[in-house]
């Protein structure tokens, strides 16, 4: 790859990963609610995730999935699900803390446990594996930055290694910033207020998905 198409590569994953959507709705609610640490296994997540799409791409398994209208729209239904059943959840976080009925907050000083952990990372992988938009977008993405001389399979598993690597830093770097008024957003009118908000946008992301075409 020459100077000026690594460039126009940065600067295309930089963008991505800015825009909002699943992803960044998830890290900043995990790390505004539950700290640092566990934001990062949801960052981790969502990063194995991606990188599995990657490799599905190269491989051709994601223009399959394109190209099937059955495995395309089991993939959309299973990612919407996903999405409703966090935006769901969190919805009714902020309904039990009116109440008064939620579970303790943790801080971003707080260490969450091995099965916490581990299940923030699955919600990571969960939802960029069920993303069909995902294989659409690995399918038409990479193959414009892979040299005509070079293995389509290898190149794009080296390139995703680069987007993970820039997605990784950008995410925790975020993670950090909102971790550090955790004692801010433990307030119990705040966080409230933020579960209500990513829950509301994580229901209309699931829809969203739920009604979205190719």
């Amino acid at each position: 790859m020459d100077v000026s198409s690594a460039v126009a590569f940065v600067v295309a994953v930089f963008l991505i990963s800015a825009s909002p959507g699943p992803a960044m709705a998830l890290i900043l609610r995990r790390a505004a609610l539950r700290g640092f640490r566990s934001a990062v296994a949801t960052v981790l997540g969502l990063e194995l995730g991606l990188y599995l799409w990657a490799l599905a791409a190269g491989a051709g398994f994601a223009a399959l999935v394109a190209a099937s209208e059955t495995a395309y729209t089991v993939l959309r239904v299973v990612g919407a699900a996903v999405l409703l059943y966090l935006g769901g959840r969190a919805l009714l976080a902020a309904w039990r803390h009116r109440r008064g009925t939620a579970e303790p907050v943790v801080t971003a000083t707080g260490a969450p446990d091995r099965r916490a952990w581990w299940s923030a990372f699955g919600e990571g992988v969960a939802v960029q594996l069920a993303n069909p938009k995902a294989a659409v977008f690995m399918m038409a993405f990479y193959p414009q930055f892979v040299p005509s001389d070079r293995p389509l399979f290898l190149t794009t598993a080296g390139l995703a290694l680069v987007q993970v690597a820039l997605e990784t830093v950008l995410y925790l770097a975020l993670a950090a910033g909102v971790a550090r008024a955790g004692s801010w957003f433990a307030r119990p009118a705040v966080r409230r207020r933020l579960e209500a908000v990513s829950g509301s946008v994580l229901v209309a992301l699931g829809i969203r998905v739920a009604a979205s075409g190719r």
